[in-house]
């Protein structure tokens, strides 16, 4: 009987059913190369900070706090430096920031725009110098000219130079009241108009009458009509 219990008694057979393993993704290995790239910009960071000198430092932070002036005006900070290289010094030892260009450009254009106020002032003055002395010469070699040297004053003003021709004595360049031209003026106007004409430079003609109310003559015509004429009959004279 304990033979036949035996045999009855149960057998139990576990199997296990072996499967490959599943694939393993790639994931991880962006997350690391993100991570080495992370690590490395922040190693270079910290290199550049303990190699940059206090300038640099100052023109870096400026830049990010106004980007768009720096590159408009070449930078006019605390920064600044006045080396010729843009952006700053050959390396980062030296103690210098972002070039400067805002305040040295007007500086130099500034300079520059007053020395050529300054030639051309005095070459204007030696153009005007070298006319008095030819108007001198004109009146000196011309013996009716010569005659009316009294009556013609030249000098320098602010507006150029003046050339005047007065009344005096018997000789006066209209009769009272008349915006006729004496003949012996005339021959001296045109002789000047010849001389003025050597030189660029704008003319102005200013006619004078005396101090007496004008006498008759049309209705609304006084001395300021009068004044207006001989001067314009002097223009006629020196471009004739």
């Amino acid at each position: 009987m304990a033979g036949d219990a035996k045999k009855l008694q149960p057998i139990i057979i576990k199997k296990v059913k072996k499967g490959g393993h599943a694939a393993h993704g790639g994931a991880w290995k962006i997350a690391y190369a993100d991570f080495v790239t992370a690590m490395m910009a922040f190693f270079l960071l910290m290199w550049l900070l303990g190699s940059t000198t206090e300038g640099d430092k100052k023109g870096i932070a400026e830049y990010f706090q106004s980007p768009l002036k720096v590159a408009m005006l070449g930078g006019s900070g605390s920064g600044d430096s006045s080396s010729v290289v843009r952006g700053g010094g050959k390396d980062l030892t030296r103690e210098t920031g972002q070039v400067k260009e805002g305040e040295s450009t007007a500086k130099r254009a500034s300079y520059t725009l007053r020395a050529l106020k300054e030639e051309q002032r005095k070459a204007e003055k030696a153009r005007l110098e070298q006319l008095k002395t030819k108007v001198e010469e004109v009146l000196a070699e011309n013996p009716k000219l010569a005659a009316l040297g009294g009556q013609i004053r030249l000098d320098m003003t602010k507006e150029g130079l003046r050339i005047q021709i007065v009344d005096e004595g018997n000789r006066p360049m209209f009769d009272s009241g008349s915006a006729v031209v004496k003949p012996y003026m005339r021959e001296l106007l045109r002789e000047l108009g010849n001389v003025l004409t050597e030189v660029p430079n704008r003319l102005t003609v200013e006619g004078h009458t005396d101090a007496q109310p004008f006498p008759g003559g049309d209705k609304g015509y006084s001395n300021w009509e009068l004044s207006a004429d001989r001067a314009n009959a002097s223009r006629r004279e020196l471009v004739a």
